[in-house]
């Protein structure tokens, strides 16, 4: 690894690099412009034993898919039918036991409970809008991008222009949803069971964390790999015209 190298450009590597950033709590999702190194020293950890534990990972992990080589297609394709599949069934029974936390021990916890739920709200409705807006209008050009890179074909004219607009649009969104993930974090304490918290709390709080898990992959894979490489292929392709 480079010493330039950020968090991004680590965890485009592989799943298992992934997995070693987010059990030393490296954000290299809505953060990960960050240098790897500079990271790894704001947190108090050693870059070479990091460096050397994804290292381990990936000698461990021959069979992750190779997103930056998979046609762009295939990869949206996997983008919808497991991380934004994965948000559709999540959010609405978080919602569920969000609410049936908040009326019973919003009261008890007044300074934990009703701003959750107010953030957690937010984060879902932005979510899901989200989506709606990735499937409808960037997603089904992103696909015709990559059938006509494997077909060495023209690229097909998109109504916004040039997709960096969009995507700008879609990266501005993440970094919100890291802003919320990044409250309730703090509100939690890092999903500490409060004192009384009963088995729904400890669903939520469960729920969440996992919740939290699968979206710094599903940003990373759009963020760090199918969105730069989109707008690379549109820059080729206006380079030879």
């Amino acid at each position: 690894m480079m010493t330039t190298q950020t968090l991004a450009d680590v965890a485009a590597n592989s799943l298992g690099a992934i997995r070693i950033l987010e059990q030393h709590g490296l954000d290299y999702c809505c953060r990960g412009k960050q240098p790897f190194e500079q990271a790894c020293v704001a947190k108090g950890l050693s870059p070479d034993d990091i460096k050397r534990e994804i290292e381990q990972a990936q000698a461990a992990s021959v069979t992750d898919r190779d997103w930056q080589a998979a046609p762009l297609d295939e990869l949206v394709s996997h983008i919808v039918s497991t991380h934004h599949a994965y948000l559709r069934q999540e959010l609405p029974v978080l919602g569920t036991r969000m609410e049936k936390v908040l009326s019973v021990h919003g009261a008890r916890h007044p300074q934990i409970f009703p701003r959750m739920a107010e953030v957690f709200a937010d984060f879902r409705a932005e979510l899901e809008m989200h989506m709606r807006k990735e499937e409808k209008i960037l997603f089904p050009f992103l696909e015709q991008y990559g059938r006509a890179e494997r077909r060495n074909l023209p690229l097909p004219p998109a109504p916004f222009g040039s997709v960096a607009n969009p995507i700008a649009m879609m990266e501005h969104e993440h970094e919100s949803a890291g802003d919320a993930l990044a409250e309730i974090h703090a509100l939690t304490q890092d999903f500490e069971i409060p004192a009384n918290g009963c088995a729904t709390v400890r669903a939520l709080y469960e729920g969440l964390k996992a919740l939290e898990a699968d979206l710094h992959v599903h940003i990373h894979l759009e963020n760090n790999i199918l969105f730069p490489r989109a707008i690379a292929l549109e820059d080729r392709h206006a380079e030879r015209l």
